[in-house]
């Protein structure tokens, strides 16, 4: 089971070493094109992940696949692996989308240059590697000691789809936020970038630059989606190589996307119920397991990523509707 984690681990930093390394070694804003290029091929990647995973869980690599899922309690073969980490890659997928939004405005607040931008994001997703990491680990340790902490985590994805529908939309300036204050108060920050360093000595002494600032505020706000978007796959599966994998793969992907899409997904205007909709749905899901699984069977997951796609969808057809009553008016 190590050098499964470790080999994929391996994979990860290797596609991150050939994009900063190679694709992106001298500071540059991506073209929108190339943006979604290596977006599509992380796309691709995944889905030759998903057939390893196939044949991994089938042939029982290294041990996977051979606890029951507390999900379902049932053994993962090949084929639910394959559907499993497909329905939890788009599932974190949608439900991350609207980081891009909050990426976008931290950019623009800050006034973080677009070729320094790809590196803010590329160490972003180090970052995210650790911490959602650790949040897995936790939450399959949870799960696997507690089976009714599936039951609280789609409580909370219920109330949070609720309050998601209900509430008005309230940005806040990011120079406004506690963690910039903080910093300002406790560090010394640099009023202008230095290129793409994080650490400037000036005058004998160490000052942070705004991009530092930039890549924590990046950090902190993947901690907060985690939090809803980590317990949504946990209602898809609780095997915890399952959960990390689709969501680094996501991750990957949506890095790729935010130069692709941050000014389109503007347009977007139900986005926000879209992903409402989603988390209820997963949320009503783990609530209702059994009487799920008595209804759909070993199709259950296949309904899940169906009705995500269906969701998303429509939210985005709506959506374009929309925009064009809007500019005949």
């Amino acid at each position: 089971m190590i050098a499964m984690w470790g080999g994929f681990i391996a994979l990860v930093l290797l596609i991150l070493a050939l994009d900063l390394g190679v694709f992106n070694r001298t500071p540059k804003a991506p073209t929108v094109s190339a943006a979604l290029g290596f977006a599509a091929a992380t796309a691709v990647l995944a889905l030759i992940f998903a057939g390893f995973l196939y044949q991994a869980y089938a042939n029982h690599w290294a041990g996977l696949g051979l606890a029951a899922d507390a999900v379902d309690n049932r053994l993962i073969d090949g084929r639910l692996a394959a559907v499993k980490f497909l329905t939890g890659y788009v599932v974190e997928l949608s439900l991350s989308m609207d980081n891009v939004f909050v990426i976008a405005l931290i950019f623009v607040h800050l006034r973080v240059p677009m070729a320094q931008q790809h590196r803010v994001l590329f160490w972003g997703v180090l970052g995210a590697l650790v911490m959602r990491g650790t949040m897995i680990a936790g939450g399959t340790a949870l799960v696997a000691r507690y089976h009714w902490v599936l039951y609280a985590m789609g409580a909370f994805l219920v109330f949070t789809a609720a309050k998601m529908l209900l509430e008005k939309d309230e940005e806040e300036a990011p120079e406004t936020s506690r963690l910039v204050r903080f910093l300002n108060k406790n560090l010394r920050v640099t009023q202008e970038f230095h290129g793409g360093k994080f650490r400037v000595a000036i005058d004998g002494k160490n000052w942070v630059t705004p991009l530092l600032v930039a890549l924590l505020l990046v950090e902190s706000t993947d901690l907060i989606f985690a939090v809803d978007s980590i317990p949504a796959v946990f209602a898809i599966t609780t095997d915890a190589f399952l959960v990390f994998t689709s969501n680094v793969f996501a991750i990957l992907c949506l890095r790729s996307l935010y130069f692709g899409l941050a000014h389109m997904l503007a347009k977007f205007r139900y986005l926000k119920t879209s992903l409402a909709l989603i988390l209820g749905l997963v949320g009503v899901k783990m609530l209702a397991a059994d009487w799920s699984d008595a209804i759909f069977g070993d199709a259950v997951n296949f309904w899940m990523l169906g009705t995500v796609a269906v969701v998303l969808m429509t939210g985005a057809g709506a959506s374009i509707l929309a925009d064009r009553r809007s500019q005949r008016r």
